[in-house]
């Protein structure tokens, strides 16, 4: 079974929570379009009409897919608010991917502000394959070390981890200078925060948290190629190969793939193709003898049931 970790979908309940907002993140209707605001990046339009939920499942298929796992695009910033906001963003969040039927599965996310072990049984009891969190919240051994309630749910229960880009809760990051690029947050604080976290969990993370799975978004920042760097900075630079930790490939191709199954080897490789922000390449055209067989291990599933 072919599936992809990250994707992301609209779902008519969070835009309309979005658009009851005064403060960012919010969306406006403007002009016949939809346009999200938010911190630190330029307005966003969402194509509506392209994110039905059954055209959404037709491109699944298109994608040559058979399954699809949605998580909230943490540089909204929804998880970093306080609490009191954030909740009914999240509760609008769940409700309309969960009320997703076919192809999808779901990701959990929770508030940044006050976490507690029972936000992961409240995702997870409710039908969340796992939660994923904001990387610039775990770019730091102070903020991985604040969650561990909630990591230590996740292991316990045998659920995963995935980790986004996005900002932590102390993020003071201010709008986008107009002369950046478009593609400048990529780039720049995306790769920054995924590195760092990937850091983070090596330090701290892994000791604490011995059978917790986690799923770096963007391959990590390509962070397990620096291990040369780290290790000459005094850091554990000849690490093993985690078989907990796995790598998903939006935004990357066969290139930094292969660079990376050259550190930590093939099985930790999965499919991610970050749709709507990003459109795959056509499933004529995938290397899937690039990518792991082993989703189902990452996940926590019974071998064979979400392999890819």
């Amino acid at each position: 079974m072919k599936t992809d970790v990250h994707q992301h979908l609209w779902s008519e309940p969070l835009i309309e929570a979005l658009a009851t907002r005064r403060e960012l993140p919010f969306v406006r209707l403007e002009r016949g379009l939809t346009v999200l605001y938010l911190a630190g990046e330029r307005p966003y339009v969402i194509d509506r009409a392209g994110e039905s939920p059954a055209r959404r499942a037709e491109l699944v298929e298109r994608d040559g897919l058979d399954r699809a796992l949605l998580c909230l695009s943490s540089p909204i910033g929804v998880e970093r608010l306080c609490r009191e906001q954030a909740e009914p963003l999240l509760d609008a969040y769940h409700d309309g991917a969960l009320a997703l039927e076919g192809p999808f599965g779901v990701w959990g996310a929770i508030a940044l502000d006050r976490p507690d072990a029972s936000d992961v049984d409240r995702a997870l009891d409710r039908g969340c394959v796992g939660v994923s969190l904001p990387a610039g919240e775990l770019a730091g051994v102070e903020g991985l070390l604040r969650l561990r309630p909630v990591l230590d749910r996740l292991e316990s229960r045998g659920a995963p981890l995935l980790l986004h880009p996005g900002p932590g809760l102390a993020d003071t990051a201010a709008g986008g200078s107009l002369a950046e690029p478009l593609w400048w947050p990529a780039m720049t604080r995306y790769v920054a925060d995924l590195q760092a976290a990937w850091l983070a969990f090596q330090a701290v993370g892994r000791p604490d948290h011995p059978r917790l799975r986690v799923i770096f978004s963007m391959l990590a920042g390509l962070a397990p190629l620096h291990a040369e760097r780290l290790s000459a900075r005094g850091g554990p630079g000849h690490l093993a190969p985690d078989p907990l930790i796995f790598y998903e490939s939006s935004s990357y191709g066969s290139g930094a793939v292969r660079a990376l199954e050259s550190v930590v080897g093939s099985r930790q490789i999965l499919y991610g193709s970050d749709r709507p922000v990003l459109d795959p390449a056509p499933a004529s055209e995938r290397d899937w003898d690039l990518l792991a067989e082993v989703t189902g291990r990452a996940l926590g599933e019974p071998v064979g049931v979400a392999a890819l």
